[in-house]
């Protein structure tokens, strides 16, 4: 998938997560979407998200995160 079409997917979601969510919803599409994402950079997800650069930290930790969660029997594409 496209990141441009990502990013926009994302940008729906958080929009529409209740404010005290916003990070749990963050978390969550950073992990549904951490494969398609495997070759940007922090910097760029945030860029492309129109998320702060201090958010890069979190995209880091949750695509690392999405591995072992996959070794665990995760399936990403069910979120």
């Amino acid at each position: 998938m496209n990141e441009q079409i990502i990013f926009e997917k994302i940008k729906e979601e958080l929009e529409k997560a209740p404010r005290n969510q916003f990070t749990l919803e963050l978390h969550l599409q950073m992990i549904k979407y951490a494969d398609d994402l495997k070759t940007i950079t922090a910097k760029e997800f945030c860029a492309g998200v129109g998320l702060k650069e201090s958010f890069g930290t979190e995209f880091s930790k949750m695509r690392n995160l999405t591995n072992r969660l996959k070794s665990a029997g995760l399936k990403t594409d069910m979120i």
